[in-house]
């Protein structure tokens, strides 16, 4: 995965709480060292790891978050 969404701490922050506020229960991130967007999602019977390129893609891979494909 390569980086495709660089952004200022401030927007960064914006787009963390907005997708928090989105999805109950989820906690985002950008992580800095990765280059990459993640999150913490509840599923049914456990928590899932997502990772993803921007905040658009994270919100897919939160929507999909028992299908989706990364981390592996």
């Amino acid at each position: 995965m390569g980086v495709s969404w660089i952004a200022s701490a401030e927007e960064t922050s914006a787009a963390v709480a907005r997708i928090e506020r989105e999805f109950s229960g989820v906690v985002a991130w950008y992580g800095q060292a990765t280059g990459a967007w993640w999150a913490m999602v509840r599923l049914r019977d456990k928590a899932r790891l997502v990772e993803a390129v921007s905040p658009r893609e994270l919100r897919e891979a939160i929507v999909h978050a028992r299908g989706w494909p990364w981390p592996r």
